[in-house]
């Protein structure tokens, strides 16, 4: 049980990774957008391979992988327009833009973000699984940019770093925890009941994906970001086939 705390704690450690390098050095804006435009493309793989292909395989054809999607999505769509009406919308922004929002909107947005990925790496352990490499590093580099990102925004609005750096921290131990539950809760769940989960994950990181990484990854990065995108797709999908 354990194990799955650490490993979802690892997944979410690149985010303290990424305030580190953003406190350390200023990485410009178009360069940002490019490596948010890869972690996309391993995101968007991860979802297809590891995520909704795994469910489909394992839910007999019921229904429940449109049903999980459709319904993560929605609940990610609410829950991210409910932070954003209190003040966490430009949580990811490299701008300093988080100045005008509200410090507890932008830790619940950054949660939010994070706990569908670390939920379901603890169901990979249930029944003495491994946690899958690809969709392990799809998370830990899709994390990179993300943090790397709303920490250049953060000190700009004038976030101490020890404050910066705790966020951070708090957020990979939330989603340790998260694991932790994804492994406890669905340890004795059906097969069906699992590809449920997976499924709403999926939902949940498209929306995430299509609502702030992309457009936040084009506006920085421009028509390249297409391309990176694609490189990370590939590098993703070239990682779970090998497993």
């Amino acid at each position: 049980m354990l194990s799955a705390f650490g490993w979802g704690f690892l997944a979410a450690s690149s985010l303290i990774l990424g305030a580190a390098i953003a406190l350390v050095w200023r990485m410009p804006n178009r360069v940002l957008g490019l490596v948010m435009g890869f972690g996309s493309g391993v995101l968007i793989s991860a979802v297809a391979y590891e995520l909704v292909l795994d469910a489909f395989d394992s839910s007999a054809g019921n229904g429940g992988v449109a049903f999980g999607l459709i319904t993560g999505s929605l609940v990610f769509f609410v829950g991210d327009e409910l932070i954003d009406r209190v003040g966490g919308g430009d949580r990811k922004s490299p701008m300093g833009k988080q100045a005008s929002g509200s410090a507890l909107a932008i830790v619940l947005g950054t949660v939010l973000d994070g706990v569908p990925e670390s939920v379901v790496l603890g169901m990979t352990l249930v029944g003495g699984g491994s946690v899958s490499a690809a969709f392990l590093t799809a998370v830990f580099i899709s994390n990179l940019p993300e943090s790397i990102s709303a920490t250049s925004g953060l000190a700009q609005a004038g976030w101490p770093r020890a404050r910066i750096l705790g966020l951070w921290t708090a957020v990979a131990l939330v989603s340790g925890l998260a694991a932790l539950v994804g492994f406890g809760v669905f340890e004795d769940a059906s097969p069906s009941s699992a590809a449920y989960v997976q499924a709403f994950a999926g939902g949940a990181i498209l929306t995430m994906l299509a609502d702030t990484m992309i457009p936040e990854a084009y506006e920085h990065g421009g028509k390249l970001v297409g391309v990176v995108t694609t490189i990370g797709f590939g590098v993703a999908f070239a990682l779970s086939a090998l497993e």
